[in-house]
């Protein structure tokens, strides 16, 4: 168990970690802690707000910072997927041509476009939150890897290679799977606690990415991957703030 939790760590987050031998069973139950890896970057995300508003910062630092807080701690790696998957899906091809993209390590116009599009949005929506909302978006990075993890275990695999193909074929799934429903059991009472209705819309936000997300890499790519899984969890880190700052407008 310790060493499927660094394992999660070490490959989802730059928090330095002790090093390990990489086997299929240090990575058997990592998809168990990979909503704790949701856990800093939220609670580095709750800091780094409470920080700057006791110290007055602006607008526009405030949402520079929270900005790049989560791309920061994790080094990117879903925002690679992102950026993968937006060049994939740009180019309307087979499903085989998508895959070949998304293996390409160049980055073509169509992604440095929708992760410029990416960028502002988040900034665009984190300069309209309230203190209010910060709890409940932190609590979102939590949610949003408890889906993606589910989704490694219980989805289908567009191949049989790549970081997804990995983590799901060394997985316990049934264990696996019985605590990310924790997670998520967990990640309601909280959002019950904090706010009911910034809550819901967090879960609803989430939902319909998830679901969108299984449509998607099923019907272009027949599974996941682990670029998808990336772009999904970066989409939800988007469309869960927006959902929040709506519900509390709201409110």
């Amino acid at each position: 168990m310790l060493r499927s939790f660094i394992a999660a760590f070490s490959m989802y987050s730059r928090i330095p970690m002790p090093r390990i031998e990489w086997s299929e069973s240090a990575v058997k139950y990592a998809m168990c802690f990979f909503p704790a890896v949701g856990i800093a970057v939220g609670a580095a995300l709750f800091a780094a707000a409470y920080i700057m508003r006791r110290l007055g910062a602006g607008d526009i630092l405030y949402s520079a910072v929270m900005t790049a807080i989560p791309v920061t701690l994790t080094g990117g790696i879903h925002m690679d997927g992102f950026i993968d998957v937006s060049d994939a899906n740009a180019s309307f091809g087979s499903r085989e041509k998508r895959l070949e993209i998304m293996k390409d390590p160049n980055v073509g116009a169509f992604a440095l476009i929708r992760t410029a599009v990416y960028f502002m949005l988040a900034f665009g929506i984190w300069s309209e939150t309230a203190a209010a909302d910060v709890p409940v978006i932190a609590l979102g990075c939590v949610l949003s890897r408890t889906l993606s993890a589910l989704s490694v275990i219980t989805f289908p695999l567009a191949k049989g290679t790549g970081l997804a193909a990995m983590f799901s074929g060394a997985a316990d799934k049934r264990r696996n799977a019985a605590a990310l429903l924790c997670w998520l059991t967990l990640c309601a009472a909280m959002a019950i606690a904090a706010d009911p209705v910034r809550g819901a819309a967090m879960f609803t936000a989430a939902g319909a990415v998830f679901l969108a997300y299984r449509i998607t890499s099923v019907k272009r790519y027949g599974g996941i991957t682990g670029d998808l899984a990336g772009w999904f969890l970066q989409l939800c880190e988007l469309a869960v703030p927006a959902a929040v700052v709506f519900a509390g407008r709201l409110l």
